[in-house]
């Protein structure tokens, strides 16, 4: 996988990152940190050979004159640790005044005491036996060895501080809560597209395919009643009004598992029974609520109660379940037991991934307990309002 910032070469290949530039293009990055501290320090020189109050005005307007090209300065040496490109936004100009304020205040000092102590540090170790001639060579050799071994955790370090850097600088860059809104919003509206699709589909099915194996099955019915059943052609049409039958019985087991017209009619109670009886382990049901709660409610805690459903009867080994759900304080809460086995893991494609990127959709969370040897609970709560 491409690596497009520091942190992500960090954490994504922890050992070739030590191969890479993204070592040298971190003390790259804060060694970058001299460009806007030469600034403060012109400012605090004018500012310190000047009498008072003259020499703290000019230092004062010596960085605000810097602020401008520090500000240029800043999104493109960000680029040494980040290589995502930055949006154009309508506040872009004053942010990066913002973000260079920022830097020629407080973040300069600070990238540079992290060079100063992560590389300079263990080079100067290194260097011990050249620059003190009159330490002993035992304890030289065993200096430069620290410092050789502290290398590698000057890389780590360095490159850590500066992926941390560049997505606070980031941060500030870039406005992230529109950008996450719009996100949310979007996946709103395809989870609710295809919700559509799905009634859609269950109405195609419900209405068209089901109401023409009914009729076959039927004319197949009275077909088999006028032949005898010894007879060749009866037992064929017997076996055919058996396979019709059989498809009708699937469909229909489709169209459930497609969208539940008892959910529609009857609400997420009826719903989780309805599914629950279908279950080929016994489930206990308990779900007392009070009226009817918000259909993305309902579709969401319907979707989880039978992917959690068919999880307990294909991978738990489990007797027995249950399944109960209330309405606290304004949220609801449904729990999914059973006596299996144990060991759910989201890694091994349980489902449960699929549950929590569903329950995000409507601020929904997710808690899995499932020890090995079990039981397990999966704890479902969705907001009403």
């Amino acid at each position: 996988m491409l690596n497009r910032t520091a942190l992500e070469a960090l954490t994504r290949r922890p050992l070739p990152f030590l191969g890479s530039s993204w070592p040298w293009r971190s003390v790259a990055y804060l060694m970058g940190g001299a460009v806007p501290g030469a600034a403060f320090a012109l400012a605090a020189v004018a500012a310190a050979l000047i009498e008072p109050p003259q020499g703290f005005v000019v230092g004062a307007a010596v960085v605000a004159v810097a602020v401008l090209p520090v500000a240029w300065f800043e999104p493109r040496r960000l680029r040494l640790v980040d290589d995502v490109p930055l949006p154009e936004t309508r506040d872009r100009r004053g942010r990066e005044v913002g973000l260079a304020v920022l830097t020629l205040l407080a973040m300069w000092w600070i990238d540079l005491l992290m060079v100063l102590f992560t590389v300079v540090g263990p080079v100067l170790l290194i260097l011990t036996p050249a620059v003190q001639p009159n330490v002993m060579p035992a304890v030289g050799v065993a200096v430069s060895v620290a410092g050789v071994l502290l290398l590698p955790v000057a890389a780590y370090t360095v490159t850590a501080w500066a992926g941390a850097r560049g997505a606070m600088a980031r941060a500030v860059l870039v406005p992230q809560g529109p950008e996450l809104n719009e996100v949310l919003r979007s996946r709103a509206r395809l989870v609710d597209a295809f919700e559509m699709e799905r009634r859609r589909i269950e109405r195609d099915l419900h209405d068209g395919a089901q109401q023409r194996l009914v009729s076959l099955s039927m004319a197949l019915g009275l077909a088999r009643l006028d032949l005898p059943e010894d007879s060749t052609t009866g037992r064929l049409i017997g076996q055919a009004h058996d396979e019709a039958k059989q498809a009708l019985a699937e469909l229909r087991e489709l169209i459930r598992g497609v969208h539940s017209q008892v959910l529609t009619d009857r609400g997420l109670a009826a719903a989780v029974r309805d599914v629950a009886g279908r279950s080929p382990v016994p489930v206990d049901v308990d779900v007392e609520l009070l009226g009817r709660l918000p259909t993305a409610v309902e579709v969401t805690a319907y979707y989880v109660v039978s992917e959690a459903l068919t999880n307990l009867a294909r991978h738990a080994r489990a007797t027995r379940g249950a399944v109960t759900g209330r309405t606290e304080r304004g949220t609801l809460v449904v729990e999914v037991r059973d006596d299996g086995v144990g060991g759910a893991d989201p890694a091994q494609g349980t489902g449960l991934t699929g549950l929590a990127d569903r329950l995000a959709v409507v601020d929904g969370r997710l808690s899995v307990s499932s020890p090995a040897g079990g039981p397990t609970l999966v704890r479902v709560e969705i907001p009403c309002a």
